[in-house]
């Protein structure tokens, strides 16, 4: 096996966002054959010959996400003089927006996203969704601003993740054929109920493709046709017994689409007027 290929991260801060995107990158080859170096806090031109010199002395790669403008000419004029291959993952970026933008760049290193209201709304959103999953706490309905329910596998809970990302606290309720709802979901007004259905042969193919991904074997009602037809058929009917709660079919819908319709309802019965948060 031949030796790894070293890529060194350059980073004005910690270097997670450029070792996010190299990661990203390598997954998309099917080898083993190349091993990353952090090199945070390049702050100065002499942090950047070191690092330079020792990718040269190396062989290395060098990937870089350095904001200052004169550290990126910096370190690409010493790769180019080292005959080091580089990669400026943010130069191009910062031109473009600031050009979009009509701004010039900050170029504040380690400059990160203001925590303001939004930000800790999307977090408490997302902890509610955790601990409202699967049914597990119907008492969180009543604080909830959606309710997802819908038999297993139909995208109830990335749904709920999706959602929360956009500063909705979601829960969501698993359908289960032949036992009534609790009297919590019942009692909650019309709009934060959504009913999720799915055309049952789609169903029945992603539950047995759970199962042998799971490795499986034997299902019992889980995915067996029959059960599976007459599950989506309770539920429907369940459903259709709530005139309040909005029936969206997810058979053909991503997530994200399935999020848009919700919304799109929420707007159109008067419960808001824009996404929490300010939309972002």
């Amino acid at each position: 096996m031949s030796e790894r290929r070293q890529i060194f991260v350059l980073s004005d801060a910690m270097g997670s966002s450029g070792e996010s995107v190299v990661r990203a990158a390598l997954a998309q080859f099917g080898s083993d054959r190349a091993a990353l170096r952090m090199i945070p806090r390049v702050l100065r031109t002499e942090d950047a010959e070191r690092a330079v010199r020792l990718a040269a002395e190396q062989s290395a790669v060098v990937v870089h996400t350095l904001v200052n403008p004169s550290l990126r000419e910096t370190v690409e004029s010493l790769c180019r003089g080292w005959n080091v291959l580089s990669v400026d993952l943010i130069g191009a970026l910062l031109g473009t927006l600031g050009d979009a933008l009509g701004e010039t760049p900050q170029a504040q290193p380690g400059r990160r996203f203001e925590l303001d209201e939004r930000y800790f709304r999307r977090v408490a959103a997302m902890e509610f969704a955790v601990k409202a999953d699967d049914g597990q706490s119907p008492r969180l309905f009543d604080e909830a601003d959606v309710v997802l329910v819908g038999v297993s596998r139909t995208s109830k809970t990335p749904l709920s993740t999706y959602l929360a990302g956009q500063g909705y606290k979601v829960a969501n309720f698993p359908v289960v054929r032949g036992i009534e709802p609790p009297a919590e979901l019942l009692a909650l007004p019309a709009g934060k109920v959504f009913a999720l259905t799915i055309d049952p042969v789609k169903l029945l193919e992603i539950r047995q493709a759970r199962l042998a991904a799971l490795g499986v074997e034997g299902s019992g009602d889980y995915a067996d046709r029959s059960s599976v037809f007459a599950e989506v058929t309770w539920a429907l009917r369940l459903y259709r017994d709530r005139t309040d709660w909005p029936i969206i079919d997810v058979t053909t819908r991503a997530v994200e689409e399935t999020a848009g319709e919700i919304i799109r309802l929420r707007v159109e019965l008067g419960l808001e007027s824009a996404l929490p948060g300010g939309g972002g």
